[in-house]
């Protein structure tokens, strides 16, 4: 089982995977704002648990297992964001997703990308939702 930061790194070198042919440790440094042997250090980890190919001053490759979770931590953290938005929830979404996404359940997940699903097949229990919560207000 991955830690939170270490879900965050691969699901940045994920997210820089899909945009560019080429992944380095600089890029992933720059985006989450910490040092460079912070990087290394848990590109280390990810190397040793099969996420990604990846030796020093190289490039970073995700493996298959790499690839699927990154995916699924990419996935859930927009759909955290679209549930969030859609209970029109007063918050920074991206922090707020953050806070969450490390200690939620995959069984909740599950539940809440239903519930997301549910309300944008059904625009009209949508609509009756957000009536009931400005009657709330």
């Amino acid at each position: 089982m991955l830690s939170p930061s270490l879900e965050d790194y691969l699901e940045e070198i994920y997210r820089f995977s899909l945009e560019n042919s080429v992944v380095r440790v600089t890029d992933i440094s720059k985006k989450l704002g910490v040092s460079l042997p912070s990087v290394s250090k848990a590109l280390h980890k990810l190397n040793n648990q099969s996420y990604i190919n990846y030796r020093r001053y190289g490039e970073i490759v995700l493996t298959d297992q790499g690839c699927l979770k990154g995916s699924y931590l990419v996935e859930r953290n927009q759909m955290l964001q679209e549930f969030l938005s859609l209970i029109q929830s007063q918050c920074d979404i991206p922090a707020e997703t953050e806070a969450i996404e490390h200690y939620i359940s995959d069984s909740t997940i599950q539940s809440l990308r239903r519930l997301v699903t549910f309300f944008k097949e059904n625009p009209t229990c949508y609509e009756a939702f957000i009536r009931f919560e400005c009657d709330q207000n």
